[in-house]
């Protein structure tokens, strides 16, 4: 399968946070499908743009955005939450998956954190949602894989300061955790 994404091919949804969301949609027959991507993960990934192409091949309606603080949106990263990501989703989902509710249900497609937001956006909008597929999904990562794994100086330090630099596998730069990611997490 070849990728369809081009970065000129996005477009920008004004969010109540006053910046604007990256996303990109593509018109088809339902089910849908809707990408959420992890953390510091975007719509111009693999997966993404796998399953774009995927879903092209088969005429369905496709959708993929990028949260506040990643990608080609707007924001800063470090101001983010599992809560402001929820609604970065939402605000996309509302504006542009709109249809007929029996003919516009969508197939919600979470990678990793995505699996958590994925979770989140089915649970405010159950009535528009087919099915739900978890790629390595993440729920509940803020504590099982970021604050659990850190050694008890970082969790001071973290909690002290606000905020820690983290490496993160393959990643070149450090992650940004946040005590509010974490605190709102949970």
């Amino acid at each position: 399968m070849s990728a369809v994404f081009s970065p000129a091919s996005h477009k920008l949804l004004s969010s109540p946070a006053s910046h604007a969301l990256a996303y990109r949609h593509r018109p088809g027959t339902g089910p849908g499908i809707m990408f959420l991507g992890g953390f510091m993960s975007d719509m111009s990934g693999t997966k993404a743009t796998h399953l774009e192409a995927y879903a092209a091949a088969r005429g369905r309606a496709f959708l993929a955005m990028d949260y506040s603080g990643h990608g080609l949106s707007g924001g800063s990263f470090e101001a983010g939450s599992i809560g402001r990501w929820r609604n970065d989703a939402l605000a996309v989902f509302d504006a542009v998956a709109e249809g007929p509710p029996r003919f516009e249900q969508w197939v919600l497609v979470g990678s990793s954190m995505g699996g958590w937001i994925m979770l989140l956006l089915a649970l405010a909008r159950p009535d528009r949602v087919a099915g739900l597929l978890g790629i390595a999904a993440a729920p509940d990562f803020t504590e099982s894989l970021l604050w659990q794994q850190l050694p008890p100086a970082q969790r001071d330090r973290l909690m002290t300061d606000g905020r820690i630099e983290q490496p993160f596998g393959y990643a070149p730069e450090p992650y940004v955790i946040t005590r509010h990611l974490i605190e709102e997490g949970r």
